[in-house]
């Protein structure tokens, strides 16, 4: 007889390279990780003294809960878009613990039992998870690479189901770098379907796009929720604020629904609340430091790819890079040679469901030492004949 439900039914066991990283750490090796997504353990200065003092906030001590987030911090979220030059009211906006509360709030709100969303391929890994966790399934649409990355529109189009209840895009995508384009946007929005934006890279572009759209914050004609969140934007994951921007025909109906979903969670705690607007104020001494170290070492692993027998793919923002290795192994076989021969940490694209071999993903908030060494371990293993 079955105990639990069937949406945990997930395969716990270990992969080839979490097993490899456990043997090296136990024998005391000194693991380059270039996987580091964590700002907080990245080797970053905090304004600790402002963000402490933003936390100490006397009106945290009354409970005065609002479903949509303290009239305070939703402001706090419009000024953030202002400063950007997006209008987007506090009316319009709903706090969240995180972005993946908010997947999960939008998943309820729009999608029963067995219905659809359309998500892309490649991106980040959890989407599968929070899907399940709502009884939702999800459908890949592919993201080509020709020199940019690109949404396949076509393909996209021949996905949607009379079951399809949404469009997901990240924006920029994780781990490609890739912001949606203006010729992208206006094809989705004749789809007819709510689209969910994933904007917490947003703000990392690493050179100007006149042709990208970098929130979908502001009016449109389709139903939209831009995400996004202190997690990325501040560099403070621990700090569990996020929020959803409604936009488009239809935003405050939408807002009514997830009104009543957060009221039955109220999952944002009060003194980040409070301190939302302090803390959005501070986090540009961090916002910068996370800019120059991921352009710098952006800008380290070109100048050392080229003519290197490996190709470092175009990114245009986020926190990664993509390294195209010889065909000569498979993913997990560079990556696990890696770890084995030379101690350098990598993903293998197979973990963000890259569709051919073989990549390497690398996490660009990496301490520039680390990222330079492990570089240099990477090129130089490529370099030598199989």
């Amino acid at each position: 007889m079955r105990v639990f439900s069937s949406r945990l039914q997930w395969d716990s066991q270990p992969n080839p390279l979490s097993i490899l990283l456990a043997e090296k750490r136990r024998s005391g090796a000194a693991i380059l990780d270039l996987t580091e997504s964590n700002p907080t353990r990245a080797g970053l200065e905090y304004p600790g003294g402002e963000l402490l003092a933003a936390l100490a906030d006397s009106r945290s001590l009354l409970y005065d809960p609002d479903p949509r987030g303290l009239l305070a911090a939703r402001e706090a979220v419009s000024g953030y878009y202002a400063q950007r030059g997006v209008e987007a009211p506090a009316s319009r906006i709903l706090l969240t613990a995180s972005t993946s509360e908010a997947y999960s709030y939008l998943f309820k709100l729009l999608a029963d039992p067995g219905d659809e969303i359309l998500v892309p391929r490649p991106s980040y890994p959890l989407f599968d998870y929070l899907a399940a966790m709502e009884s939702v399934r999800v459908v890949q649409y592919p993201l080509r690479y020709d020199g940019v990355w690109h949404i396949d529109l076509d393909a996209l189009a021949g996905a949607v189901t009379p079951r399809t209840r949404a469009i997901v895009v990240v924006n920029p995508n994780n781990p490609t770098g890739s912001y949606l384009k203006r010729t992208e946007w206006e094809r989705l929005q004749s789809f007819g379907l709510p689209i969910l934006s994933d904007e917490v890279f947003s703000d990392f572009a690493f050179v100007p796009g006149p042709m990208r759209v970098a929130t979908l914050a502001g009016q449109s004609n389709a139903l939209t929720f831009s995400m996004s969140g202190l997690s990325k934007i501040a560099g403070l994951p621990q700090m569990k604020l996020g929020w959803i921007v409604a936009g488009g025909p239809g935003h405050a109906a939408a807002l009514e629904g997830l009104e009543w979903i957060a009221d039955t969670f109220l999952s944002v705690a009060t003194p980040v609340q409070w301190a939302l607007a302090r803390t959005l104020a501070a986090s540009a001494a961090v916002q910068g430091q996370i800019r120059q170290r991921t352009r710098a070492n952006l800008e380290h692993l070109l100048a050392c790819a080229a003519g290197n027998p490996c190709r470092c793919l175009n990114t245009e923002g986020g926190w990664y890079a993509i390294l195209e290795m010889p065909r000569i192994r498979t993913e997990e076989e560079w990556a696990l040679g890696l770890l084995a021969d030379s101690d350098v940490l990598v993903q293998p694209g197979f973990f963000y469901d890259f569709e051919a071999e073989a990549f390497l993903v690398l996490s660009l908030l990496t301490p520039p030492a680390i990222f330079a060494e492990g570089v240099r371990r990477i090129l130089d293993s490529a370099g030598r004949p199989s």
